[in-house]
């Protein structure tokens, strides 16, 4: 899936991916670069001196590696890459100087017929001498005879191997990095670079003259020129006619290092998230949840990507702006959305535990001559006797019943007092009869 940049989007994973798909109008450019510009390049660091081999100085170099060819002083080609800058140290010098003359001749000239690009020698702290026409007599001169007869350029480092090396590996990635023109706007945002992407008159260049009033730096406008960096990072620099400048429907051509300072530029950035701008639309649905993880695909790598919609009324430069500090938590190992819907799972599943732990436990049914449960209701059952033991006295609140001890003795009555203790209890005395 790509667009016109050359360019793919992908919802889940990271790093490194596949070749980019080329189109034309968006095939990257690996630039050209040549012996003689390598010796004249003052990001070098070091000095590199002709010794032999002046025909070929216009002989290009493809290849970002280095190779020690000391396998191949043995007469062991396997794996040498003639496009590769070859670089012989003292150790292998050493070892040619103890070989015959014809060992030497022959080896050589095998090694020197692959077409080589380059040749360097480094000698540390020791010089080589030359004579009146410049051909060196250091320990090994079948080098510098083969690499005329060949015409393939003999140089000569003034350091170790190591620190050679070195500076060649750091040259070479910035000059043979692929690159790759964008339509598109990159801005540098709180150190995060952000490249905005969209449709002509969407409002980029807008959005990037706010963000740079509000103190952020403009990196390149319109056309923003993307070159590979290992290990899998995307660099933007501007193109050089449009550098510091920006374009404003209505103002025309501005120049941002005039207007707002130095503080405003940078000279190039490393692109961290690719913010595509939408027309908003209310059949579309967009991300509001923050779970969608996009990508954007430049040059192999795989870059973050945000669909913002616009509108008129929204503040722009303020989404951007939390669009790049919520890129850095996320660089920091906070996701605010994951850690949202955990807390959200959590709360949920602590509300589920306490139900599960409201319900009461279930009844177990009683095994085959186990002695069954009592009754809800009445009194509970006694159990069963023991064969030749007292049986168990009731408790004291246990309900006794009436014993029925017959009538009472009757009360001694008083003579004359007309009450007859034969009588109930509740039986009146009889009258008297008057007269």
């Amino acid at each position: 899936m790509s667009g016109a940049s050359g360019s793919g989007h992908h919802r889940d994973g990271g790093g490194r991916g596949p070749a980019p798909p080329r189109s034309p109008g968006s095939r990257p450019d690996r630039p050209a670069l040549t012996v003689r510009s390598l010796i004249a390049d003052e990001g070098l660091g070091i000095e590199l001196t002709l010794l032999a081999g002046a025909a070929g100085l216009d002989r290009p170099i493809m290849n970002t590696r280095i190779q020690k060819s000391g396998l191949a002083l043995v007469g062991h080609f396997h794996g040498i890459v003639p496009t590769r800058v070859q670089i012989l140290g003292q150790t292998e010098l050493s070892f040619l100087h103890k070989l015959s003359r014809e060992d030497r001749l022959r080896s050589l000239r095998g090694f020197f017929e692959l077409g080589l690009c380059c040749l360097i020698l480094t000698q540390g702290d020791q010089p080589f001498e030359t004579n009146s026409s410049g051909i060196g007599f250091f320990p090994v001169p079948e080098l510098a005879q083969c690499a005329e007869e060949t015409g393939t350029p003999l140089l000569v480092s003034a350091v170790r191997s190591s620190v050679t090396i070195t500076a060649l590996h750091a040259l070479l990635d910035d000059r043979l990095a692929p690159r790759l023109r964008l339509h598109g706007v990159l801005v540098d945002v709180f150190g995060v670079g952000l490249l905005l992407m969209g449709s002509s008159a969407i409002g980029k260049s807008e959005c990037a003259l706010d963000l740079v009033m509000r103190g952020h730096r403009l990196v390149a406008d319109d056309a923003v020129e993307c070159d590979y960096r290992p290990p899998g990072m995307i660099f933007g620099a501007p193109a050089e006619l449009l550098r510091f400048h920006l374009e404003v429907r209505g103002l025309g051509i501005l120049n941002v290092k005039d207007l707002f300072g130095v503080t405003s530029i940078r000279e190039r950035k490393r692109i961290d998230v690719v913010v595509k701008l939408v027309e908003w639309s209310k059949d579309t649905e967009y991300d509001r949840l923050g779970l969608d993880e996009r990508y954007h695909t430049i040059l192999g790598v795989k870059i973050r990507e945000l669909v913002i919609p616009v509108r008129p009324g929204r503040d722009m430069a303020s989404i951007l702006e939390v669009a790049a500090r919520n890129e850095l938590l996320k660089n920091a190992g906070f996701h605010a959305a994951r850690e949202f819907f955990g807390n959200v799972e959590g709360e949920l599943l602590r509300e589920r535990s306490q139900e599960e732990s409201a319900v009461p436990p279930p009844v177990k049914v009683a095994e085959e001559g186990a002695p069954r449960p009592a009754a809800p209701h009445g009194p509970p059952r006694p159990p069963p006797p023991v064969p030749g033991a007292d049986p168990p006295s009731p408790p004291s609140s246990a309900f006794r019943p009436p014993v029925d001890r017959g009538r009472p003795p009757p009360l001694p009555s008083r003579p004359g007092s007309g009450f007859d203790a034969t009588e109930s209890s509740v039986s009146l005395p009889r009258p008297r009869r008057r007269g």
